[in-house]
């Protein structure tokens, strides 16, 4: 199953089949207050130097670089929680008996929503609180700088869940000089702290969509909470981190998005596992 939709996920997730998704991944709007933009710019190679946009590249290369209109989102809410709950508590028709729920949020909303959910779910559903810390931007002086998100695990069945060891990244040492040579050299497991580096601005996983998660946080979820042919349901995909992840790993994934920017970036970044494209909005044709 690879499919991406179109539309409200409320419609979208009422659409979906019962028990089809080992793990349900969500990155919802953080309720910031802002409106999310990424900036973006195109480089067109050039001959002449002294124009106001030009820059110097390897080899003596110049560039003209203008700047791209990117994809936009408003991001405030008055109540979060009576937006969020209601489309996670539609999603768990769609979880397996053994399957998770992760919840990606920031330090705005993240402990009424963790609140909300252990009354929807119960607290002994819940399995672990994973930060996943980066470093990248700017440092406030008037406060310790925020620096890391957090992704709420809760599974289905506490007592039956897809958890698969073998299948975690391994990270260095910090100290290898004191674990002898078989252990630095096999690495350790990483703990609920997962360090790593936000999308490189430059780098070739950017698509341009404001706050695309990194494909690598991503990849150790899925590989770990799912198994080979199982399928991962994201109803706010944003980029399509989570079905790229999901596919790469040999998954299947079903991706809802109501802003038509985001499904044409997925559709781009996805064409090579030709999902089926379903337009759910009251407008589209039939």
């Amino acid at each position: 199953m690879k499919k991406i939709l179109l539309g409200d996920n409320l419609v979208g997730l009422a659409s979906l089949p019962d028990a089809f998704a080992s793990v349900v991944y969500v990155d919802p709007p953080f309720n910031t207050g802002k409106v999310q933009k990424r900036d973006r710019i195109r480089a067109t190679s050039t001959t002449e130097a002294g124009d106001a946009g030009d820059r110097g590249g390897f080899g003596g290369r110049r560039y003209t670089v203008e700047r791209v209109a990117s994809s936009t989102y408003s991001d405030s809410y008055d109540d979060f929680e009576a937006f969020l709950m209601p489309r996670i508590e539609a999603s768990l028709r769609c979880l397996t008996k053994n399957g998770s729920l992760f919840v990606h949020l920031d330090y705005r909303e993240v402990h009424y929503v963790k609140v909300a959910l252990d009354r929807l779910l119960g607290r002994e559903c819940f399995v672990n609180e994973i930060i996943w810390a980066y470093d990248y931007g700017g440092r406030p002086k008037s406060r310790w700088p925020a620096k890391h998100d957090t992704i709420l695990w809760y599974a289905r069945d506490p007592d039956d869940y897809v958890f698969d060891y073998d299948a975690i990244d391994r990270i260095p040492y910090m100290a290898p000089g004191l674990v002898g040579p078989e252990k630095a050299a096999a690495g350790k497991t990483p703990t609920d702290v997962w360090w790593h580096t936000v999308v490189p601005t430059s780098g070739k996983e950017k698509t341009g969509y404001p706050t695309q998660k990194p494909l690598g946080v991503l990849s150790r979820l899925v590989k770990v909470h799912s198994r080979a042919g199982d399928v991962v349901l994201d109803f706010f995909a944003g980029s399509g981190t989570t079905g790229e992840a999901a596919a790469n790993n040999g998954r299947g994934f079903v991706l809802i998005d109501e802003n038509p920017d985001a499904v044409a970036i997925m559709q781009r970044r996805l064409a090579a596992h030709a999902p089926d494209l379903i337009d759910l909005r009251p407008s589209a044709p039939r």
